[in-house]
């Protein structure tokens, strides 16, 4: 069985598998955050309809923050994009970036197929939510992750 885990949002909470086959660096990277208490209180900062809800970025703690989207860990990964799930599609979690190379923190979900091809091997896919993926649909701007528990 693959990694799993538990991104407990104000909406309910999303069951996530990682694709460590495909992106061991990246999911490492996110369990190691998650782990640390990084995304406690962080929020969705980017909710763009049929496309994606986005999060990750320490700026956001603070709801309506100019600086929300901008912010990292403080250091950059390396994009994985040659795996086989490499395919961005409804409840696909990848890494988002400012350019190849520059992830840290910051990950988006996807909310379906239609408007995310070309995200394929441009972005680094590192999960799908297996449970819960209605949740998806439901997240608003400035929604809250409570916590992410690795399983």
């Amino acid at each position: 069985m693959s990694k799993q885990a538990e991104i407990h949002t104000d909406r309910g909470v999303m069951t996530v598998e990682f694709y460590e086959n495909d992106a061991p660096k990246t999911v490492a990277n996110f369990c190691k955050l998650a782990s640390e208490g990084f995304y406690d209180g962080l929020r969705f900062h980017r909710v763009i309809p049929d496309f994606v809800v986005q999060a990750g970025c320490p700026h956001s703690r603070e709801k309506n923050s100019s600086r929300a989207g901008t912010g990292g860990p403080g250091y950059q990964i390396d994009c994985e994009t040659q795996g086989e799930n490499q395919y961005h599609d409804k409840g696909v979690l990848s890494m988002a970036h400012a350019g190849r190379n520059t992830g840290g923190s910051q990950f988006f979900i996807c909310h379906g197929r239609q408007n995310t091809s070309h995200l394929d091997r441009q972005h680094t896919v590192f999960g799908k939510v297996v449970k819960g993926v209605d949740i998806v649909d439901e997240i608003r701007k400035d929604d809250l992750i409570l916590k992410i528990v690795v399983l």
